[in-house]
């Protein structure tokens, strides 16, 4: 079995020779067809996040992530094997040779959180690609057939990024359904702001006004749908953002996370209206603490999605024909390129590498 893994912080992806594993208990061997490279691998690889106000940064090394690690949790494989515990009521509509993708986000399994099908929000993750190895390989282990979602015939490079980006920006857009009727202002028109477009569209919105620093990442979004696109950089940002709303705007969706757009998603909001963050890029918050009791706004943090919601995303996919975001292939032995020009910010839509 061939892997990339991170066995440095901040050094490049070394290349892993490892006889390939055979399922115990009940897990599920996968070969893999696609494994999407996410923004959030980053953060994996550098070994932290920023928290801004001169504080430490917050290690992934204290919080439980050892080296070397596989990344890569949104991934699609092909059912090789099952484990020996699998029972045909574990396997569902899967069988040997189908293609799933791999539901990541799992918890203990035990606890209250994660019995009441929240696996996410658990307190002690197990998420595959985070804690445990991932998909930048050319074979997986998955610890139970329920966290394979049959494709049913959808494309494993386009459907690889459902399984973070996708249910990220699902489950966040759920989070502000009552205000569809209006314009949701979006930060970040990368992957997770495309994807977040189309589904947006789909789920019955009005649209959205797309918010980024990157021209090219502006005219991506006008291509999908956009209502309409902002450099934030503008000095009349704010004044173009109010324009082109046409009236209050009471939701906005932060895929972004710096000091910069949670604060002009602040100051853009309507008395009531509510910013749900979801990017993790870092920093700390700048907002003005009495405006938020006279705002009355509501600031909620938004962390992938559940089961549920990825199940859901799938067969909203195929009823609604959702168009895939742009997605470029690469090879396997390109992983490590792949990270650096996710860094340098030169990719549009998603790199999905292919073994």
């Amino acid at each position: 079995m061939k892997s990339f893994k991170v066995a440095d912080f901040k050094a490049p992806l070394q290349e892993f020779d490892e006889a390939t594993p055979q399922p115990s208990g009940t897990q599920v061997l996968i070969k893999v067809k696609a494994a999407g490279v996410c923004h959030s691998d980053l953060h994996i690889w550098e070994g932290g996040y920023d928290l801004g106000h001169g504080r430490k940064p917050l290690s992934l090394k204290d919080r439980g992530i050892n080296l070397p690690l596989t990344m890569g949790h949104e991934t699609v494989g092909e059912i090789a094997a099952f484990g020996p515990d699998v029972k045909p009521t574990d396997q569902g509509d899967l069988r040997l040779g189908d293609v799933g993708l791999v539901y990541p986000w799992i918890g203990c399994g035990k606890c209250a959180t994660c019995l009441a099908g929240d696996e996410n929000m658990c307190l002690t993750p197990r998420s595959l690609g985070v804690y445990c190895d991932g998909g930048y390989s050319d074979h997986m282990l998955v610890p139970h057939p329920r966290y394979l979602l049959n494709l049913k015939g959808l494309d494993p490079a386009t459907t690889a990024p459902y399984a973070c980006s996708g249910v990220t920006t699902y489950s966040a857009l759920k989070k502000v359904e009552q205000h569809f009727d209006t314009p949701i202002v979006m930060f970040g028109a990368g992957g997770l702001g495309l994807m977040a477009l189309s589904l947006l569209k789909a789920m019955g919105g009005k649209g959205a006004i797309m918010v980024d620093i990157d021209a090219r990442k502006r005219e991506a979004a006008e291509k999908a749908g956009a209502l309409a696109t902002i450099d934030p950089k503008a000095p009349d940002a704010l004044e173009q953002l109010a324009k082109k709303a046409g009236g209050p705007i009471r939701a906005v969706i932060d895929l972004v996370g710096n000091a910069a757009t949670t604060q002009l998603g602040f100051d853009c909001l309507t008395k009531g209206g509510k910013l749900v963050i979801v990017g993790l890029f870092g920093g700390g918050a700048t907002w003005a603490l009495p405006l938020i009791p006279i705002k009355a706004v509501t600031i909620q943090g938004s962390y992938v999605g559940n089961l549920r919601e990825t199940q859901e995303l799938l067969d909203l996919v195929r009823a609604k024909n959702v168009p895939p975001i742009p997605v470029t292939r690469q090879p396997l032995n390109k992983a490590n390129d792949a990270l650096v020009q996710l860094q340098q910010g030169a990719v549009v839509g998603r790199t999905v590498l292919t073994p």
